[in-house]
């Protein structure tokens, strides 16, 4: 049995304790207050500055050619320091969207320490690799089974399987890009309409009815031909985030691109890899079109009464068109950039022969 004086002393310590933790909770709301005040103060400061950068963008136009290319590479630099590091977290932040809210509802998925950002950034990359890998694996095996297993008829499970991945990985590539955008990735509009899309096409499939024998064959062109497409997709992506992601170190060094930029669906890279990609890349956009009408002939010609088949038919034809119209506005971008940078060398080489 505790004596009095055992309990005196423990009463002490447990007053003493007390106080010691309401006097750290003013030290922490004092800590809070003057953290909140200088975040304010730098807050405004980057939108002041960032204000700045907008309206001189907006001025070069009456600089003379001479001093242009110089002046917007310096203005690029500048704000690719504020976007690109802890000041980007005191810049007015872009809206969840009504994507992220139809999913996640109003949550804050702003990231504040860059380091998270970055590895946000890394493992969305990570993520694109190993999606390439099985757009291209799961549709071979689909194929390779059909012929060696199946009989030449491919069974409902396995195609609904299939389908229902792409949805997954469509959604969580939507996803995972809008919570990008959030964070000051840039990404083109077009490759997450994209995404939607093939969201929509891959929901639609998953009711497609997946018919067998007699003449399977001939029932199953149109998933046939969609596997196929599936794995030039597969070989598409692989190139992409190979070739894009060496480009995107490139630019991150020059100081023309921030860090948490992503290796996306625009094509990028060096003058030898381009001559691989973007043949590989006409060629998937042409395919992918000529299997949408395929499907949309099927239907036409009553070889197929579902609704599905004509809705994919036009979804395919729709991304096919929408990439097409996005890879020759990079490539004429890359021209013109190409153009550009022969025109400053050219008046760099006048003006040493001047001064010689």
């Amino acid at each position: 049995m505790a004596t009095d004086g055992d309990a005196s002393g423990l009463e002490a310590l447990v007053v003493s304790a007390a106080e010691a933790a309401r006097e750290l909770r003013e030290a922490a709301a004092a800590l809070v207050v003057r953290r909140s005040a200088d975040e304010d103060a730098l807050r405004r400061r980057a939108t002041a500055l960032d204000a700045d950068l907008r309206r001189l963008q907006g001025s070069l136009s009456t600089l003379a050619p001479a001093t242009l290319d110089k002046v917007e590479e310096e203005l690029e630099r500048a704000r690719v320091t504020i976007s690109d590091s802890d000041v980007a977290a005191f810049l007015p932040s872009k809206g969840n969207g009504k994507f992220l809210k139809t999913f996640l509802g109003p949550v804050n998925v702003r990231v504040a320490r860059k380091e998270d950002k970055l590895r946000v950034k890394d493992e969305y990359n990570n993520y694109r690799d190993r999606a390439a890998y099985m757009f291209l694996l799961f549709p071979s095996i689909l194929l390779l089974l059909r012929w060696w297993l199946w009989d030449g008829c491919l069974p409902a499970l396995a195609v609904q399987m299939y389908q229902a991945w792409l949805l997954f990985l469509y959604t969580s590539f939507a996803l995972r890009e809008n919570v990008l955008i959030v964070n000051g990735s840039d990404i083109r509009p077009w490759w997450i309409y994209h995404h939607y899309l093939a969201m929509l096409m891959a929901l639609v499939s998953l009711t497609w009815e997946i018919k067998g024998q007699p003449d399977c064959s001939s029932k199953q062109r149109g998933v046939q031909l969609f596997l196929r497409w599936a794995i030039m997709q597969g070989i598409a992506m692989h190139l992409q985030n190979r070739y894009q992601r060496q480009r995107l170190r490139t630019r991150i060094a020059l100081g023309k691109a921030k860090r948490m930029d992503v290796v996306a669906g625009e094509t990028a890279g060096v003058e030898g890899q381009l001559l691989l990609l973007y043949p590989v890349l006409f060629t998937l956009q042409v395919f992918e079109g000529y299997v949408g009408v395929l499907l949309l002939q099927t239907a036409l010609h009553g070889l197929a009464s579902e609704w599905q088949v004509v809705v994919c038919g036009i979804l395919l034809v729709v991304m096919a068109v929408g990439n097409f119209v996005n890879t020759m506005e990079t490539l004429m971008l890359k021209l013109r950039f190409k153009a550009k940078m022969k025109r400053a060398k050219s008046r760099q080489d006048l003006s040493r022969q001047h001064q010689n």
